[in-house]
């Protein structure tokens, strides 16, 4: 276990601790939504039962999405701006991996308010922004990943491996039971579904399993904010 993940503060525990629960939520709310769409919908459950499943699964994402971010820039530790909350790529602490969540929490609140206006909106509108939130899960994916300084503990791991299996799992479970056509749709979601096992390995390999990945950008964020 890193230096850092044995000596955070009480609010940081409690951001990794939201935002892990978060990445669970979410997870769980997209291999329900992949699942259960079109054809592979189940035919012993209701559509109405299904909605609502996913509807409280989404809702307690977010839930658990705001209490992430409050926790992190509440704590002193990185001297975090609301502002980098909403506006991805601006935070002096790993701008990238943390732009990568600031997006995916963007994309769900798009979602958010465009259910809210859905009636106004349209299907076809609202099902085009609906589909952003399959976006929001790599995003959410990669960002735990890189800022995360327990990524290294097993049990993270197993837990972003457990993700990862359950979402491709659910892409393959769909375009297995999908019949003829869409042809363009079907190819990327198949190119989609490889493309991010391999991509996080890859980091994994190059990048955050490396030694001295949480020390160093630990030592970033005590030089852009002045020391702890």
């Amino acid at each position: 276990m890193t230096t850092l993940a044995l000596n955070g503060s009480p609010l940081w525990y409690a951001g990794r601790a939201g935002g892990t629960v978060a990445l669970i939520l979410l997870t769980a709310t997209v291999v329900l939504g992949i699942a259960s769409g079109g054809r592979a919908a189940p035919r012993r459950i209701g559509r109405f039962e299904i909605g609502v499943l996913h509807r409280n699964l989404s809702l307690l994402t977010l839930a658990f999405l705001a209490v992430h971010v409050a926790t992190v820039v509440l704590d002193p530790f990185v001297h975090l701006s609301w502002a980098v909350a909403v506006l991805p790529f601006g935070a002096s602490y790993r701008p990238l991996w943390l732009g990568l969540g600031t997006a995916a929490s963007d994309l769900l609140l798009a979602v958010l308010a465009t259910t809210a206006l859905r009636l106004r909106l349209g299907v076809r509108r609202w099902k085009a922004v609906h589909w952003t939130a399959y976006a929001a899960w790599p995003l959410a994916l990669f960002h735990g990943v890189g800022t995360g300084t327990d990524t290294r503990l097993p049990l993270q791991l197993w837990l972003y491996a457990a993700c990862l299996a359950a979402v491709v799992a659910a892409v393959w479970w769909r375009l297995a039971r999908s019949g003829p056509g869409r042809v363009t749709g079907r190819l990327v979601a198949a190119l989609s579904a490889g493309a991010v096992p391999v991509l996080l390995t890859a980091f994994l390999a190059s990048g955050a399993l490396q030694p001295g990945w949480a020390q160093r950008a630990a030592a970033a964020a005590i030089t852009a904010g002045g020391g702890r």
